[in-house]
Order: C-alpha cells, then structure tokens, then sequence
C-alpha cells in the first residue's frame, strides 16, 4: 500500500510539475492535486529533494513502459520507413495528451539535475527495447559505431520533441528521415 500511495503522489507531483513548473512544486500543490489532507505528501516525501526523487523516478518508470510498448507494437525495424514510423509515434506520443505532460515534466527534471547528481543519474537514458531495436537496425545496416550513432540519433530526435513542445506543432517527417540518413552515413 506504502508504494501504491508513493506513486500516487509522484503522479500527482509529476501533473503539478507539467502544469505549474518546478516553482510550483511544492507538498502542498500535490496535496491538493491528489485530493488529500495537507502534509500527506511530506509524510511519504520527507523533503523538496525526496519529492523530486520520487517524481523523476516514476517518470523514468512510465518513460520505460511506454519505450517498451512502442517497441512492441511495431514489427522488427527492417527498412528506413519503419524506423522513422517507429520515431514518428514516439514523437507523437511525446508532444500529445499524457506523453506531452510528462515531456514537460522530464524537461524541467533535466535542467533541474544540472544541480543534482541523483537525479542526474536517474535520468540517464536507460536500456530499453527500443533503443534496442534502433541499434539493431543500424547494425543491420552497416552504421560505423553503432553506440555512438544509437545516442546521437535518440538523443537528437530528443532535440526535436523539445523544440516542437517548446514552439508547437509536429516532428516532420523529413527532420526524423535526414536523422536516420545521418545515423547510416558511412
């Protein structure tokens, strides 16, 4: 019960952190967004930095899930089009509905680790059945320095979520396939 209920409120900090930004993370604000009694939240989250704790790792949680769920749904990557399908989904996931706020959140996550080594390393990409895949299929291909190209290749269509999130609008379809044409380049 004492994990369902610390995942409760780090859902809740995560909407208060997508609506309000970190200055409106605050106990209190995810008290109120959980619909509990006030000081619920510092009974499971003692301090600001375990409540952030709690927040980036259940963020990481969901982003894990939702990685191996796009890597199910999609068959085996084979050709160019199925990979930039495959980012195209993540894009759209990322920039809509659930998958935007917790973009929002992850952003706000990341500028904050600049200045905390834990959460720094919590959100450290991770191993995941997508990444997988992505450095399966340049492998396939003939990429020189697969590691290197996997990172670089996520971590730009990264890039783009964040300017599309940032300025609105969709990742292009044409920015993801000159992503992949740079992967693959000899």
């Amino acid at each position: 019960m004492v994990s369902d209920r610390r995942a409760f409120l780090a859902d809740a900090a995560l909407d208060v952190l997508a609506d309000e930004g970190i200055r409106g993370l605050t106990h209190r604000a995810v008290d109120r967004r959980a619909g509990l009694p006030s000081g619920t939240t510092s009974a499971y989250y003692r301090t600001r930095a375990a409540l952030l704790t709690g927040l980036v790792t259940r963020l990481v949680a969901r982003d894990q899930a939702e990685l191996q769920t796009v890597a199910e749904e999609l068959p085996p990557l084979r050709t160019v089009e199925e990979l930039v399908d495959g980012m195209a989904l993540l894009a759209r996931r990322r920039l809509t509905g659930e998958g935007r706020r917790r973009s929002l959140a992850r952003y706000a996550c990341a500028v904050e680790s600049v200045r905390d080594p834990e959460l720094r390393e919590l959100l450290v990409p991770r191993e995941n059945a997508g990444r997988e895949a992505v450095r399966l299929f340049l492998a396939a291909h003939g990429a020189p320095d697969v590691e290197t190209r996997t990172h670089t290749l996520l971590t730009c269509i990264d890039g783009l979520v964040f300017d599309r999130l940032v300025s609105g609008g969709d990742v292009s379809r044409e920015a993801l396939e000159g992503l992949v044409a740079a992967a693959l380049r000899r």
